[in-house]
């Protein structure tokens, strides 16, 4: 297991690679299989994580409409009593377009 460096001749980013080495026992012969870790920083070296598509993981990427996850208790209890109202207009609306 090791790290490989690969450089994309279209847009010249470096990206890093997670190599694993297997057996085949049908070809008879070592294979490997690469997971990506991220992008290489040309300036620094260092691997910035990324999903390879510019999202998730990618320091650049900004989801504007990103679930914030309650950070106190206070707003958990706030959340639960938002969500429980939005489950309940929810019903009501099923029910009115049921019936």
């Amino acid at each position: 297991m090791g790290i490989v460096y690969q450089t994309d001749k279209r847009s010249g980013i470096t990206y890093a690679y997670e190599n694993k080495a297997y057996w085949d026992k049908e070809k008879k012969q070592s294979r490997s299989k690469r997971t990506l870790i991220g992008r290489v920083d040309p300036e620094t070296g260092k691997i910035i994580p990324t999903d390879g598509r510019c999202k998730k993981l990618s320091p650049s990427h900004q989801d504007d409409t990103a679930y914030q996850m309650p950070k106190t208790l206070k707003e958990c209890r706030a959340e639960i009593l938002r969500l429980l109202e939005e489950n309940r207009s929810l019903k009501e609306q099923l029910a009115k377009a049921q019936a």
